[in-house]
């Protein structure tokens, strides 16, 4: 089960590394693998991760080190996962509650096109 993650908005680079298991210089090192992978810098020039960076170094580690994947593969499997959640539509519908709005709305797109082409 993964860590769970303070209620913080930023993590330094040694709060990321204890909450990950991994020492500093790991999460350096695949800052410079993974290009999915930006934290940005304090005016003091620490590594500031947010919160969606803590959650992609955890699924990079999980990739790695439990699942095995090299670093090309892990690279690979990211890419896979960010395209195919750009391609599903999210509602927070549940389809068998609106099923008839839904089949409803279908239809009028439907005549809709059929008027416009």
């Amino acid at each position: 089960m993964p860590p769970r993650l303070p209620d913080k908005l930023y993590f330094k680079i040694g709060e990321a590394s204890r909450i990950l298991g991994v020492k500093p210089y790991v999460l350096r090192f695949w800052e410079t693998e993974f290009e999915l992978l930006k934290p940005g810098k304090a005016p003091s020039r620490h590594r500031l991760y947010k919160k969606k960076d803590v959650e992609l170094l955890l699924e990079i580690k999980r990739l790695l080190y439990a699942e095995g994947y090299t670093i090309e593969g892990a690279r690979k499997r990211l890419k896979d996962n960010r395209r195919e959640e750009r391609r599903q539509l999210k509602l927070p519908l549940s389809e068998s509650k609106y099923k008839h709005t839904l089949i409803k709305l279908k239809k009028d797109l439907k005549f809709l096109q059929k008027m416009l082409s």
